[in-house]
């Protein structure tokens, strides 16, 4: 992989402590993610995928090891700082749309530019052409309540991509949707990611939806094994997997 990634983890380590046990959910994470790379995160429930796209995105703190985004390492930011990152370099995308229900599809999309204090004319007119791009142009006045499932989410994946992040976190961004949505809101953020050249990191349970990116990682045991073959990954993952526990980083 040539070039700075957008994104980097080395020896991550995540611990949940309660009374007198704890829990080890995360022993030792490495990944590189490229410009315009697009990755799929695949485990059993439970693994910890959601908690390591969290870490990833700075909403919370790992027990120990780095992240960098764009060459930033997250452990020197304060609260602040590492929201600011966050509004900047990523956009997130979750199974349930997360919209604000009083307020339209419009709003919705511009809210991240004007968190980032953008003048609302121009917030606006991005959230407009963010829609368009979508298939959403004739939606834009009506809220989250008058939309579809999957209108539902294909704003959230508008106001995920309107400020243009570097990198897209997006936690089982369809496993609230049919087949027919599922399919539809996953190849929109492919073709917007090819169009764009935004990265994506996508925790799925949906192999033939993973089976579409450039590459295949599965959680286990704490630690990320690349899946070799992922152009059969819809069919099997097994024996295509290989550790990578211990390497610099996965890349």
């Amino acid at each position: 992989m040539n070039g700075d990634p957008v994104l980097r983890c080395t020896g991550l380590m995540k611990t949940f402590s309660e009374a007198s046990f704890s829990v080890d959910v995360l022993n030792g994470v490495y990944l590189r993610l490229g410009k315009g790379e697009q990755i799929a995160i695949v485990g059993a429930s439970g693994a910890g995928k959601s908690t390591l796209l969290h870490l990833l995105g700075g909403l919370d703190r790992p027990t120990a090891g780095m992240i960098e985004i764009d060459g930033v390492k997250m452990s020197k930011l304060n609260d602040t700082q590492r929201g600011h990152l966050r509004n900047r370099k990523l956009g997130f995308v979750y199974q349930f749309h997360h919209l604000l229900p009083e307020f339209s599809a419009l709003e919705n999309t511009a809210m991240p530019l004007l968190i980032r204090r953008v003048a609302s004319s121009e917030a606006q007119s991005r959230a407009r052409e963010m829609l368009a791009r979508v298939g959403l142009d004739d939606r834009l006045g009506h809220k989250p309540g008058e939309l579809s499932g999957g209108e539902r989410q294909r704003v959230a994946v508008a106001r995920a991509l309107v400020t243009r992040p570097l990198c897209v976190l997006a936690d089982e961004p369809t496993g609230n949707l049919d087949r027919r949505n599922a399919d539809s809101v996953y190849e929109l953020m492919l073709d917007l990611n090819r169009e764009l050249g935004m990265s994506f990191v996508i925790v799925t349970h949906d192999m033939k939806l993973a089976a579409q990116v450039d590459r295949i990682v599965r959680l286990e045991d704490g630690i990320l094994k690349e899946v070799a073959d992922a152009a059969h990954a819809g069919d099997s993952l097994a024996g295509t997997e290989t550790q990578v526990r211990g390497q610099p980083e996965l890349s």
